[in-house]
């Protein structure tokens, strides 16, 4: 997605989309048929085989043939497949094919040769859609038919791909216009008028800026997409500059972005409130020949793009039942804490050279407290429970009462510990906390109380549980291996 968004000029924004295909959603072909002004579709760009590139390239087919492929087949989301068994009737119609011949299928999910499959690229016109483009794809690199992720991942790929083309034809159609600018003043007026409407009409938010002197960055115009997008009147925006409207934890990117060409991704508040995540990027323009220069300024809504990110991330990292963070996680924010060096007295000053870790900080070696009498030394304890007869719940009232009892332990470790501390579910009945900057008598207290709040009883399924734990302390110091360290941590639980 990062590569159709750069590509310099339509034509390698549409070769960008082919190739994303390809080289990113799994499948051996693809091809880009892009809507002409007379409404027929054009292939405008091919990857994945050459000679079928060749053959098809710059073919055209007529939009009412395009238009019954796309009320036939099956709907998954945006997307139209039509399986070989429905459309052995189109083999004669106009539009280009990517597929060639091939075996019948073997199994009942198993690619076709004759099978399509296209994911139409629609922008807004006003309150409807209007057909930017299809993309074609062929021969799923598993050879099935594409499942749940493939294919939203292909109609996410198509809304992406319909901003970045709309986007570059756009931008396309600005550097005309300001070529024209520095001709003459009749072309500068007719110009004018193109940018306007392109400016006003465009589906993307807009800005323009005053660029260099005191007030860089004050907003002069906006566009009505971007009025929208914030909430805001036009001339309300006219009172700020960009960086008021950027989030405070966000200045820095948008200060690190070049002004000219420079991108970035970073939210901007709205008038309730809130904040969008949107994706920037900036071009100069002149007034006139040697005239001032102003910024323009793309803003394309990513938040639903950004919400997906977030929610990938998340149950990337996290237990699906309690919501806590999964062994992984746990691994990662461990090992992130400890270096390879062995802690060594003294190491925890910050300011030591050997201590330094390659950041823009010095690392602070973690140090565990020494000796039963070295109740002084704060560490990374690391404690670890592990639930008695939680296999007999599962066995006498059933996996849901066992679920609920998994859940209700999170709750309770979550509850005990502090605001920082780490509470993960490392598999089965295991449980890890990772608790920073306590003494060995703290470490202690915390685990009799946490084992206190874990075997009190509960209900669950209509019954009153109980359930015990055993809980286990080590501590995590530089030069051990965060797996090494939830070892001891629950062979002292053991």
């Amino acid at each position: 997605m990062e590569g159709i968004h750069l590509a310099r000029s339509l034509a390698d924004t549409l070769q960008a989309v082919s190739d994303g295909v390809v080289t990113g959603l799994g499948f051996e072909m693809a091809c880009v048929n892009l809507v002409r002004p007379d409404g027929g579709l054009v292939v405008a760009s091919f990857a994945g085989n050459t000679e079928v590139e060749a053959r098809i390239t710059g073919r055209l087919g007529a939009r009412a043939s395009w238009d019954r492929r796309l009320s036939m087949g099956e709907e998954w989301g945006s997307l139209r497949f039509i399986p070989h068994t429905e459309g052995r009737d189109l083999d004669e119609d106009d539009v280009p094919e990517l597929y060639a011949d091939g075996p019948a299928p073997r199994f009942e999910d198993e690619w076709h040769p004759a099978d399509r499959l296209f994911a139409p690229m629609y922008v807004p016109d006003g309150t409807r859609q209007e057909l930017l483009g299809i993309i074609s794809v062929d021969k799923p690199r598993t050879g099935r038919r594409p499942g749940p992720v493939q294919r939203e991942a292909l109609q996410s790929y198509a809304f992406q791909a319909a901003i970045a083309i709309s986007n570059a034809r756009l931008r396309a159609n600005m550097q005309r216009a300001l070529v024209r600018l520095e001709r003459d003043q009749q072309t500068l007026r007719a110009s004018e008028e193109s940018f306007r409407q392109a400016f006003e009409y465009a589906p993307a938010g807009m800005v323009i800026a005053e660029m260099g002197g005191e007030q860089h960055g004050r907003i002069l115009r906006t566009n009505d997409a971007l009025c929208r997008l914030l909430g805001r009147p036009a001339a309300a925006m006219r009172r700020y500059s960009f960086s008021d409207l950027v989030h405070p934890e966000d200045i820095g990117t948008l200060l690190r972005t070049s002004a000219e060409g420079g991108r970035a991704e970073l939210r901007l508040g709205r008038r309730d409130g809130t904040y969008v995540w949107v994706s920037l990027r900036n071009s100069v323009v002149a007034d006139a020949a040697d005239g001032p220069r102003f910024l323009l300024t793309h803003v394309e809504d990513i938040e639903e793009r950004k919400r997906r990110e977030l929610e990938l991330a998340h149950r990337a990292a996290h237990d699906p039942l309690t919501g806590l963070p999964n062994s992984p996680e746990l691994l990662a924010r461990l090992s992130a804490r400890l270096c390879q060096h062995p802690d060594h007295p003294g190491a925890i000053e910050s300011a030591e050279p050997e201590a330094y870790d390659g950041s823009d900080s010095y690392h602070v070696h973690a140090v565990a407290p020494e000796g039963d009498r070295d109740y002084g030394v704060k560490g990374l304890a690391v404690l670890f429970c592990s639930l008695d007869g939680f296999k007999s719940i599962n066995d006498r009232f059933g996996h849901q009462a066992g679920d609920a009892a998994l859940i209700e332990v999170a709750r309770r470790l979550s509850q005990g510990v502090r605001d920082g501390d780490t509470v993960a579910r490392l598999g089965g009945d295991e449980f890890v906390i990772l608790a920073d900057g306590l003494d060995r008598a703290v470490a202690q207290d915390l685990a009799v109380r946490l084992r206190s709040e874990v075997i009190q009883p509960f209900r669950a399924e209509e019954r009153t549980i109980r359930i015990g734990a055993s809980f286990g302390i080590a501590w995590a110091h530089c030069g051990m291996a965060a797996v090494d360290v939830i070892q001891a941590a629950r062979d002292a639980a053991a």
